[in-house]
């Protein structure tokens, strides 16, 4: 047998995709780190386990409705992975993409029955792969979702080893009867207000903005936001999950509840407007609330007052309930007891409003006005 030469070429084959700086071993990998925490979403309508090629849903149970309506979302978490991507913490920013698609779908009041996300990464880290799921599995698990299907994407070239990005989209069912909406809403309805956990999803763009202005780094102590916490562990709260609350609401108060609305991007009053009949007016009342430190600070930081900035974040409300006002009260009590303040912050009216700019309609929807009016509260709870 013939020696090999130092100069010999080896005789292992060489992985062209590999070469090209795919590396579908770690993607195997980080399936494998993820698995557990993806089974824990499926319940027996969940067929054929992980790693297919599609999932399955057993939709027997739609013969119980007299015409059943799937509902559908999809959606992404925006800019603020780029705050996970700069602490090395990817362990929530999944409940934020679950927050942004499943608790679009409840505004109809559907139920999610499951939901596939889709992550693009320059570079797969199995860990950090793993933990990104892991906290989409948490949201799933919280808002009784079934995870059933995925996909990491490598994208060397296109997208930096250390970038990603992830987007997800879920399907609902509803009884045609039962779809909330505007036309449910009637004059002299209440709106209820939900609190949120923080900034949410919406309005990293500007909130890096100011970050960056003020010369602050993610990893400085954010002492005007708690005094152990990091600017940028502050800034990754995860996204308040509202599905389950909501939809134990409407269980239990029947056709009380008219309408939802997920206050994410365009603010209060746009994401208001959508969901009200033509015609209908809301003046919301800054005075019943107190946007929660984070966006005082961040509002301080960049020279604006807190008005200037309703178009772009929640300020404490993530989502608003239409309601009969004869069941306000105990919806906000219901709410209230599962753990979300929830206050009135206006009434519904048709007719002629008062003068003044309202915001007219939303994203395409040519609904109802509303505006915000008054000064907020000074305490510095979320109420």
């Amino acid at each position: 047998m013939a020696s090999s030469s130092p100069d010999a070429p080896s005789s292992t084959p060489v992985n062209p995709y590999a070469a090209a700086g795919v590396d579908t071993a770690a993607g195997d990998l980080a399936v494998e780190l993820m698995k557990s925490a993806v089974r824990r979403t499926h319940g027996p309508e969940v067929l054929g386990g992980v790693g297919g090629f599609a999932g399955l849903f057993d939709a027997s149970a739609f013969k119980t409705y007299d015409k059943p309506l799937l509902a559908t979302s999809t959606d992404g978490v925006g800019t603020k992975v780029a705050i996970a991507q700069a602490i090395d913490k990817h362990d929530t920013i999944g409940l934020d993409l679950v927050g942004m698609v499943v608790d679009d779908i409840v505004v109809v009041g559907a139920k999610p029955l499951f939901m596939t996300d889709y992550i693009a990464c320059g570079k797969v880290f199995p860990e950090r792969i793993a933990d990104i799921v892991r906290g989409i599995a948490a949201g799933c698990h919280e808002t009784g979702t079934a995870l059933v299907g995925g996909e990491t994407a490598e994208h060397p070239g296109l997208l930096g080893i250390n970038d990603y990005d992830v987007a997800g989209a879920a399907t609902g069912v509803v009884e045609a009867g039962g779809v909330l909406g505007a036309e449910r809403v009637r004059d002299g309805d209440v709106v209820l207000a939900l609190a949120s956990s923080g900034l949410h999803s919406n309005g990293y763009s500007l909130v890096r903005h100011i970050v960056a202005g003020a010369g602050i780094q993610y990893g400085d102590r954010a002492a005007d936001l708690g005094s152990h916490v990091t600017w940028g562990e502050a800034l990754l709260e995860p996204t308040r999950l509202y599905t389950q609350p909501l939809l134990r609401l409407i269980a239990q108060t029947g056709d009380a509840v008219h309408a939802l609305s997920h206050v994410t991007g365009g603010g209060i009053a746009a994401n208001l407007a959508r969901v009200l009949p033509q015609g209908t007016w809301v003046e919301v009342d800054r005075s019943t609330w107190s946007p929660p430190p984070v966006f005082r600070v961040l509002a301080d930081l960049g020279d604006l007052d807190l008005e200037s900035t309703e178009g772009t974040w929640n300020l404490g409300i993530g989502f608003l309930a239409v309601v009969s006002a004869e069941k306000a009260e105990a919806a906000a009590s219901a709410l209230t007891a599962e753990g979300i303040a929830t206050w009135q912050v206006g009434v519904v009216r048709d007719g002629s409003r008062p003068g003044g700019e309202f915001e007219q309609g939303a994203k395409g929807v040519d609904g109802g006005a509303v505006r915000l009016v008054g000064a907020f509260g000074e305490n510095n709870g979320a109420k």
